[in-house]
């Protein structure tokens, strides 16, 4: 379970206001990659709340409860902050780049601005603030969980409302962008969408290979 020491450790250094980020969708054929940053308020370190079981890896929580626990963390935040990169974004400058423009969003959104960053497994250079990369963040830190869950949230949301609805036939509704067999078969079908990235395989295997003019996206999801 993660818990409170990162963040007591930047207390101790003198941050008062600490936030944690993290990103959601860097694996998935297609949507975007989705960033959060998080302030928590420092009262909920002592606190003994029972949601806050659920405050880790979003992966390891169920989905109802996800949205229990977001809505709790956006109630009590000091602070949040949700950001996205495009699948067009991906293709341009890759996954890893897009990832970080993603948090840089989040990061602008805050208000107040926090002191210090703790970053799930990457660094952000330019942003003029202490931060620490943390390896498994999500499981190791209560506001890097909390970004997590809400990053999940608010890109599932995404899947689910906006692109099942514009292209029904990939049933993003149901795997949110990630190579399940049904969803490999839809494109192997239809062809990719606007919504899938096209630098990522097995869609550009499928391009490279198909030379069928239904391979190539017209467009682009910005």
């Amino acid at each position: 379970m993660p818990g409170w020491d990162f963040e007591s450790e930047a207390a101790s250094a003198g941050a008062t206001l600490v936030a944690g980020v993290d990103e959601v969708g860097r694996g998935p054929l297609a949507g975007p990659v989705v960033a959060a940053a998080v302030i928590l308020p420092h009262s909920l370190r002592d606190s003994r709340q029972k949601w806050l079981k659920d405050l880790r890896d979003s992966k390891q929580v169920p989905e109802d409860r996800r949205e229990y626990v977001s809505e709790r963390i956006l109630e009590l935040a000091v602070a949040h902050g949700i950001g996205a990169a495009s699948p067009t974004e991906i293709d341009a400058v890759g996954i890893v780049a897009a990832t970080r423009r993603a948090m840089y969003r989040a990061l602008e959104c805050l208000d107040p601005q926090p002191d210090h960053l703790l970053i799930d497994a990457l660094d952000l250079p330019g942003v003029p603030l202490s931060q620490t990369s943390i390896i498994k963040g999500d499981a190791r830190s209560r506001s890097i969980a909390a970004a997590s869950i809400i990053a999940k949230v608010s890109r599932d949301r995404l899947m689910k409302d906006v692109l099942h609805v514009r292209f029904p036939n990939y049933g993003f509704a149901g795997h949110k962008g990630y190579g399940s067999k049904a969803h490999i078969e839809a494109i192997m079908q239809f062809g990719p969408c606007p919504a899938h990235r096209m630098s990522f395989a097995p869609i550009r295997d499928l391009v490279q290979h198909a030379g069928s003019a239904r391979f190539g996206r017209a467009g682009g999801f910005d």
